[in-house]
């Protein structure tokens, strides 16, 4: 009877580590989550999504420095207050500022829609989101007004849906934007790679402005005020129904 119950509780506990392992997002992807000790010198766990940091892993496994890699940002943006950008790498061509989608099912959309599609269940559930290549793209001119330098510098947009859709029916993606799942990430950067370098005038300047960004996300009336202004702009507390 006790080897019994040794047995059970020996199960018991595999059973839980393994389920740990698992995302419990529907919209994420269903492998094992490993942590990643390299991230540590980027990021932590508790700065934006699973998928964020995975992306961030596959980054340091193509070769990017992580001294290059700045995660969770909240840029200063003079009307708003602060844009959150998931992740923004600093190449000799340029910035390559990313936006990471969590989303299951097909996808449709093409690059000046304001809307895009997310269907579920063989057709028979269909939801609209915003256009992820036009929200990066604000994210881009934010960026663009942080300096003299960074409005010359050249930017590349990549929007990665993580998760378990399909990208069905996506066009008129616009020159220097690219959108991907995880495992063509090595392509775009080939792609992008193959543009001339960059002119930079100060990168002394565009680390800090970066690393300022990053910093700018552990400040808590930071984050208060950007879910507040995005709460406002929803408007869903002026819907009297």
């Amino acid at each position: 009877m006790e080897a019994l119950i040794v047995i059970f509780m020996v199960m018991f506990v595999l059973f839980m580590a393994f389920k740990k392992g698992f995302p419990t997002d529907r919209n994420a992807t269903f492998w094992l989550k490993r942590y990643d000790e390299r991230l540590d010198e980027i990021t932590s766990e508790d700065r934006g999504t699973w998928s964020e940091r995975n992306l961030i892993s596959k980054l340091l496994d193509y070769g990017i420095s992580p001294k290059a890699i700045f995660h969770d940002l909240y840029v200063k943006n003079g009307k708003y207050g602060f844009s959150q950008v998931d992740i923004v790498v600093a190449t000799k061509v340029g910035l390559i500022v990313f936006e990471v989608k969590d989303y299951s099912g097909w996808i449709f959309g093409k690059g000046k829609q304001n809307q895009w599609m997310q269907v579920l269940n063989y057709g028979n559930d269909k939801y609209r989101f915003y256009n992820p290549v036009l929200q990066n793209e604000s994210h881009i001119k934010v960026l663009q007004k942080q300096s003299k330098q960074f409005e010359n510098l050249p930017m590349y947009s990549v929007v990665v849906f993580d998760g378990r859709c399909e990208l069905r029916d996506i066009s008129f993606i616009p020159n220097g934007t690219f959108v991907i799942k995880p495992h063509r990430l090595d392509d775009v950067l080939d792609k992008i790679f193959d543009n001339p370098d960059a002119e930079y005038t100060d990168k002394h300047e565009v680390m800090r402005i970066l690393k300022a960004a990053v910093d700018n996300g552990n400040n808590t009336e930071i984050q208060a005020g950007h879910v507040e202004h995005i709460n406002d702009m929803l408007g869903k507390d002026r819907v009297l129904n």
